[in-house]
């Protein structure tokens, strides 16, 4: 795992660059979880009991990415990819190694418009999220997306090392 996936986050700076650099940060410490990896590895449910892979771990911070982001902060119609109704959990379900890369290059790009619809509010700016009364602010978003990537970070540490012994921060 020697290709450039992060950059540490600037020690110091203003609030909006230090939150994008971490959220930044913690996307780029999952890519490089996955580095080096075969598509049958990255599908691979290396820890049992749990049924999660690498692979369902970027389906499903795409989703994440594209609640937050997408339909609830900028209001867009971005329906989800990998799971419905019928399938809650088809982000880790539904997983095929013949799909991994475009997976992978689905997130990218769901990061991307991330970015770019974020960058056109302010931090303080509020927005609904259905289903709760109180509105929440770009600054929230940014702060849970930072815990929800470095949860799974944990998770795929755990799945990594699992798959070929290879462990990292």
């Amino acid at each position: 795992m020697t290709e450039q996936f992060r950059v540490d986050p600037p020690t110091a700076a203003d609030e909006r660059v230090l939150l994008q650099s971490f959220l930044d940060y913690h996307r780029g410490t999952l890519l490089w979880k996955l580095s080096g990896l075969t598509d049958e590895q990255l599908v691979q449910r290396a820890v049992p009991p749990a049924d999660i892979s690498l692979i369902g771990l970027v389906r499903h911070l795409s989703e994440v990415e594209k609640y937050w982001f997408h339909r609830t902060l900028a209001d867009h119609d971005s329906p989800p990819k990998y799971w419905s109704r019928e399938f809650p959990d088809g982000d880790f379900d539904h997983v095929d190694p013949a799909l991994a890369a475009q997976d992978l290059e689905d997130f990218r790009a769901i990061i991307k418009t991330s970015d770019e619809l974020a960058a056109k509010y302010d931090l303080d700016h509020t927005f609904d999220r259905p289903g709760y009364d109180t509105p929440h602010s770009v600054r929230y978003l940014y702060l849970h997306m930072i815990e929800e990537y470095a949860r799974h970070n944990g998770h795929a540490d755990l799945l990594r090392q699992a798959i070929d012994g290879a462990t990292g921060e």
